[in-house]
């Protein structure tokens, strides 16, 4: 970059540094949600909402297909086994 060019962009330096640290920010949530302990945890209380009958076998089949995605493909062990009770 040219001196031209970092005098006339100077005034945004600190919009481009807040979108660095936003970006960074989200980043780090993103990983953080697609933790395998996370997600573990959430299919646990997928099951839980499910036996309680706060939701129900479709909402279930959905919610848990999307989360076992997730943990496939953050690494984490989880197998396609569907514990559910009827």
């Amino acid at each position: 970059m040219g001196v031209l060019s970092q005098v006339v962009l100077f005034p945004l330096a600190p919009v481009r540094g807040v979108v660095w640290v936003a970006e960074r920010v989200r980043d780090m949530a993103e990983e953080e949600m697609c933790h395998p302990s996370v997600l573990r945890a959430r299919l646990a209380a997928l099951n839980e909402a499910l036996e309680s009958g706060a939701i129900g076998p479709e909402e279930f089949d959905r919610e848990e297909d999307r989360l076992l995605d997730l943990l496939e493909r953050s690494g984490g062990r989880g197998g396609r086994a569907r514990v559910r009770t009827p």
